[in-house]
């Protein structure tokens, strides 16, 4: 056995490993330093806010198999890392609908989006900005059209937007939009009806929250939230620029189960920019937009949070990527957490990525900051995921990099969807 050769430690060799950490001032920037992955700014996300408004963002439909699966798809997939590369510097810019984006990711669009922190699509919109990254306000977004246009200028911004029973009001919005310098259109489809969203309707949730015993009961160690709700501006709708709107009316307004690939002529006719639709899961739903007038697809199921246990977005991509890839732009939405899902989604011929929950559970962990924290961790993980398989640029990324493995085969191919 080797001995070894003791003495008393000196005071100038403790020295170095008694030095404190600089408190930081700020709590907020002290609450998001800890934050090393989007998970951990979701566990920031559910303590600081109320049961409502966090379910609403984290729930999905029934029992939340889809977006289980899309989650899964993403843990079961295999990189294959290229060793022995330069890189050294790593450009994790991209083109999107003709301009550059700073990072191959934009932050989707999502409703109520003031209920997960009074400062609501304004945060959002301007932690994009900052990151040189395209902002998406949803028609469900508790802020104006034209609020978010002024808040950050310089932004690219899209909006996104139902097909309502009220065609006029639909033209507005588009008319709004472009009048406001939003330069695409994300038409989303996937909507004849409301998902089943089994947390929301345990939790009784109403828009905005009500005041009732549990909610009083769960605000207590969420005063925070409360404050900032009873204090700030009422909601309002994108939609709603007279702040006229009920929850009610909006439901009743909102869902046209009607609505078919014909409907996509008229706006077609009134938007001249890029137009996107959203909430394709099928290969030949995705051929059909772009016969009947669409830039580009986003292959999506909307977070899981519509038809529960439709097709994984992942599992999907490849075969849209190569239907249709070569006619017109094909992101990828659903299931994503880590910038290294983001760049798996790329290698299979995704042109772009948008995130919804990540950046919604940092505006709830810390507002503007905590979304430019979200932004600021899957840049990261895209960056590193990227160096460690030995690519320098987006552009590099192949199918040669990702292998999609699945715990789940099917049974049979059964007949192709219509």
């Amino acid at each position: 056995m080797t001995a070894l050769a003791r003495r008393f430690p000196r005071p100038k060799d403790l020295a170095p490993l008694l030095k404190l950490k600089p408190r930081q001032r700020d709590a907020t920037a002290r609450r998001l330093a800890g934050a090393h992955t989007i998970w951990d700014l979701r566990h920031i996300a559910k303590r600081r806010t109320p049961a409502g408004p966090f379910d609403y963002t984290d729930g999905a439909a029934d029992a939340e198999v889809g977006i289980r699966r899309a989650r899964e798809a993403f843990d079961d997939l295999e990189f294959r890392p290229g060793i022995l590369r330069d890189v050294a510097e790593v450009d994790t810019s991209t083109p999107v609908l003709g301009e550059r984006s700073g990072l191959p990711f934009g932050l989707a669009p999502t409703g109520f989006t003031r209920m997960m922190h009074s400062a609501g699509e304004r945060a959002v919109v301007a932690a994009a900005a900052r990151a040189g990254i395209p902002y998406a306000l949803s028609t469900m977004g508790t802020t104006s059209i034209e609020q978010v246009a002024a808040t950050a200028p310089t932004a690219r911004k899209w909006f996104q937007l139902y097909l309502w029973k009220d065609r006029r009001l639909s033209l507005d919005l588009i008319s709004n939009a472009k009048a406001a310098g939003y330069e695409a259109l994300i038409v989303t489809v996937d909507v004849p009806v409301n998902g089943n969203r089994l947390r929301d309707l345990r939790n009784g949730m109403t828009i905005p929250p009500q005041l009732t015993l549990k909610t009083f009961l769960d605000a207590s160690y969420r005063w925070a939230w409360w404050f900032d709700f009873l204090t700030t501006e009422p909601y309002a709708f994108a939609f709603d620029r007279d702040g006229q709107g009920s929850l009610g009316d909006i439901m009743h307004k909102l869902y046209d189960s009607t609505v078919t690939f014909e409907d996509l002529a008229w706006i077609r006719e009134a938007w001249d920019g890029p137009m996107l639709v959203k909430g394709i899961q099928t290969v030949r739903d995705a051929e059909l937009a772009m016969t009947h007038g669409a830039d580009g697809v986003i292959v999506s199921n909307h977070g899981g949070r519509q038809l529960d246990r439709a097709p994984v977005p992942l599992h999907l991509l490849p075969e849209i990527v190569d239907a249709v890839g070569a006619r017109g732009t094909v992101m990828l939405d659903t299931g994503i957490m880590n910038g290294g899902d983001i760049v798996a989604a790329l290698a299979l011929g995704a042109d772009f990525a948008l995130v919804g929950r990540a950046y919604l559970y940092g505006l709830m962990a810390g507002g503007e900051a905590g979304v430019a924290r979200a932004i600021e961790i899957l840049s990261a993980e895209v960056e590193r995921t990227m160096k460690l398989l030995g690519v320098t640029a987006v552009g590099e990324l192949g199918r040669d990099h990702v292998r999609l493995l699945t715990r789940r085969a099917p049974v049979f191919p059964g007949p192709a969807a219509g």
